[in-house]
């Protein structure tokens, strides 16, 4: 009896890949030990906007507060961190290391309807959420329409209302 085993040219490229990249950080960094604590990453970053504010949801699960460090200048959002290996452990009892250590560095350019006056930002649960507020002009504003009748407004561009000059 024939058995027919599905040919997949894909699924070794994966382990392909980890092994190319283990082969090239070894060999930039000297050797695995090096490699665990001298690298850097970028936290993943969920941004959402309404009428009233933009708001960013930052992944820095493992680092200190003391560690977050968030600057607005110039129109720019920075966002610097680090995540310290934990001393407890030693490094070459590891098997495997997939989280990534070393400090990071995000910058958004920010929209000019954004007040840099009172940005906030809170830490919960491994989230940094920073709170940029829009400028009151920036919001948008409900005009009523009136129908069939001339406002006050209208009556006063065509000089038939009242008059503030003296």
């Amino acid at each position: 009896m024939t058995v027919l085993t599905r040919w997949e040219p894909f699924r070794d490229f994966a382990t392909l890949q980890d092994r190319i990249n283990r082969v090239f950080r070894e060999s930039y960094t000297g050797g695995h030990d090096e490699s665990l604590t001298t690298s850097t990453f970028a936290p993943a970053v969920d941004v959402y906007e309404d009428e009233h504010k933009v708001s960013l949801k930052i992944e820095v699960p493992g680092i200190d507060e003391k560690d977050i460090d968030v600057r607005v200048e110039n129109n720019t959002l920075t966002v610097h961190g680090e995540r310290k290996i934990e001393k407890e452990e030693k490094e070459e009892n590891y098997r495997r290391v997939e989280r990534h250590y070393g400090s990071f560095t995000r910058t958004f350019t920010l929209p000019t309807t954004v007040d840099t006056e009172n940005v906030a930002a809170n830490y919960d649960k491994g989230v940094l959420k920073i709170t940029l507020p829009k400028k009151a002009e920036a919001k948008p504003k409900q005009i009523k329409v009136n129908v069939g009748s001339t406002t006050s407004a209208e009556k006063t561009l065509e000089g038939k209302g009242p008059s503030k000059a003296a």
